[in-house]
């Protein structure tokens, strides 16, 4: 089934406006995960799992913690949150306890996604926070799987104002709305101007910052494929040459044609 669509102009349709299109094509390679996912896996995902968190209760506007290990994984939370009409607060999966708990309390955050790996501290820290509900990827005690968001009867997403609606919650407070989150994508694509036909290697990992989903944003928009892998993986000339890698990114913030 054809998935929900979302607002026009919005950060979702912006990026998946294309995506049911394109069908089986890799969207994207999570190496450190050991994922693929095509262009249609993707936006179904995103826009299923939404309407899931719609389901149980999400509201427009309200914040997401998004504390995850991977950059696969920070793509379908961030984007699902946005397409539930929420916003999503970026967590960098190197916080202590006490600072995961003081984040999501300061950003008053009231759900937060993570992966298996994180899910422990997670736990932890939301007993500290206003967090009620925590989605894992994966089965994890005292959490919802996130598989089980995209079983549920499918509801209409929310009518979003991209140019009112903020999109995330960065660190130190500051909100960008999906506006500027756009922008910010075409901004990192000034210098190489993505393609259908590029293979993005992108070795930046989750943070609280927004440049890796504004780069994994603009690759699905572009319809390129992005490969992402660990920044201190032993064998990235071997991977560059297996995909036949076209850009890749910078150490200190945007990227490049090889």
């Amino acid at each position: 089934m054809k998935p929900i669509v979302s607002s026009a102009g919005t950060v979702t349709n912006e990026v998946f406006g294309r995506a049911y299109e394109r069908g089986d094509r890799p969207a994207l390679v999570d190496l450190h995960g050991g994922l693929v996912y095509s262009y249609r896996r993707l936006v179904t995902e995103v826009t299923r799992a939404a309407s899931g968190m719609v389901r149980r209760g999400a509201r427009r506007e309200q914040v997401v913690g998004v504390h995850v290990s991977t950059a696969c994984a920070q793509t379908l939370a961030v984007h699902t949150v946005l397409a539930a009409g929420g916003v999503a607060a970026p967590l960098d999966p190197r916080l202590s306890g006490a600072e995961l708990a003081e984040r999501l309390s300061e950003c008053d955050a009231r759900t937060l996604i993570t992966t298996p790996d994180l899910a422990p501290l997670s736990l932890r820290a939301v007993e500290e926070s206003r967090v009620r509900q925590v989605i894992a990827f994966g089965s994890v005690v005292d959490t919802i799987d996130f598989e089980d968001l995209l079983n549920l009867e499918p509801a209409p997403l929310p009518t979003i104002d991209a140019r009112l609606q903020d999109a995330l919650v960065l660190s130190g407070g500051r909100r960008m709305g999906q506006a500027e989150l756009l922008a910010r994508m075409a901004e990192l694509d000034e210098r190489v101007k993505l393609t259908e036909s590029d293979v993005v290697l992108a070795t930046w990992k989750p943070d609280d910052g927004c440049d890796l989903i504004a780069l994994v944003g603009l690759a699905v928009l572009s319809g390129a494929l992005v490969v992402a892998a660990m920044s201190d993986a032993a064998d990235l000339p071997g991977t560059k040459h297996d995909f036949g890698v076209t850009v890749v990114t910078g150490p200190g913030g945007g990227f490049e044609r090889l």
